[in-house]
């Protein structure tokens, strides 16, 4: 406990007055600053997107889609609505590169994580995949089990970049050993894409065809999983241009 808290000088109790008019102990407002810190450390949210909040989502500067507005109004109300009204569903925020989307889902389990007490896991899918594989190393103590467990488990589930990996059988049924376990046991799910919300193409078209054609979220996780998106998540299409290359490219000083 720290010792400099202004308020309980670091003994983590405050005697109040309780409604019976008796006086009472309890915990000081900086004991449950430092189970909200405990708890965004253990979500494993990447540096680079720990200070994104909902209040800090920019989607009115200057030829900003209206997408994103109403993107973030979607994200407000999940957050507002978590659990009773979501009911085990999740958002699904799909876009190109840059316009946002995990800045959204970061900020979602930020406000459930200060204001309900929520638990939450932040997963990058690359580094997921390649954390499992590397389970399969006779070498290494961890197991696939141990990989994915938190993964099953977490009470909000953030899946950033789903379908990056290049995709094969292996990463098929990953992906639905996930999202089947999660519906199942009715946990929200937050995921963000950079492909578009249709079916796989490719055994209709000629090998040219497939490789001028945009890539799908059916082609990249597979049909049978992107139906199962349908009836877990709802779909949040983010429009516009690449954020970071219009607005907020970087340079020395910031």
């Amino acid at each position: 406990m720290s010792s400099t808290c202004n308020i309980c000088g670091g003994a983590g109790l405050v005697r109040v007055v309780g409604q019976d008019g008796r006086w009472v102990s309890r915990d000081c407002q900086c004991q449950e600053q430092e189970r909200e810190e405990r708890r965004l450390a253990a979500a494993h949210i990447p540096e680079r997107y720990r200070h994104c909040t909902l209040d800090s989502f920019d989607s009115s500067y200057r030829g900003a889609d209206p997408t994103l507005g109403t993107a973030l109004m979607t994200a407000r109300r999940f957050a507002d609505s978590y659990p009773v009204e979501t009911a085990g569903r999740g958002i699904l925020f799909v876009g190109s590169i840059g316009v946002g989307k995990t800045h959204l889902a970061t900020g979602i389990l930020h406000r459930l994580s200060r204001e309900r007490g929520v638990r939450g896991l932040f997963c990058d899918y690359r580094e997921l995949l390649k954390n499992i594989q590397h389970s399969y190393n006779p070498q290494v103590a961890t197991t696939e089990m141990e990989v994915l467990r938190p993964v099953y488990s977490a009470e909000v589930l953030i899946l950033d970049d789903l379908g990056a990996q290049k995709p094969n059988e292996w990463s098929w049924d990953i992906v639905a050993l996930i999202l089947n376990t999660r519906y199942n046991e009715k946990l929200s799910t937050i995921i963000t894409t950079n492909y578009p919300d249709l079916p796989a193409g490719s055994g209709e078209l000629s090998d040219a065809q497939r490789a001028a054609r945009e890539p799908t979220l059916g082609d990249r996780i597979g049909d049978r999983m992107r139906s199962r998106l349908a009836e877990m998540c709802v779909r949040v299409p983010m429009t516009g241009s690449d954020f970071r290359q219009t607005v907020k490219r970087a340079r020395f000083g910031d």
